[in-house]
């Protein structure tokens, strides 16, 4: 399961606006904001936050789940390899936790 915060996360990851996240998932502005808004996990319908699972996964984001080895704690986003980074992201930026 992906969390709210999370997703807004990854969107920041990747420099993402809500509108290309929904156009790349075949997904409407306002499902996306309903996706986002709500505390804790992400609910709506099966195949919608599948679709928003792939776009991110496909953006190389690695979603951490609740109990996932990780160095901190909780949920998170973080990127797969460095090498996604891109050039303009400071490396002190390229590192966040959605629970922050």
């Amino acid at each position: 399961m992906i969390t709210s915060a999370q997703m807004r996360a990854a969107r920041a990851f990747l420099g993402m606006d809500q509108k290309t996240l929904a156009r790349l998932s075949d997904l409407s502005v306002p499902t996306i904001q309903r996706m986002e808004t709500g505390p804790g996990t992400v609910r709506g319908a099966v195949d919608s936050l599948a679709k928003v699972v792939e776009v991110l996964d496909l953006a190389d984001v690695e979603l951490i789940g609740e109990g996932a080895r990780s160095d901190g704690r909780g949920r998170g986003v973080r990127l797969k390899s460095p090498d996604s980074i891109k050039p303009e992201q400071d490396q002190n930026t390229a590192t966040a936790t959605a629970d922050r």
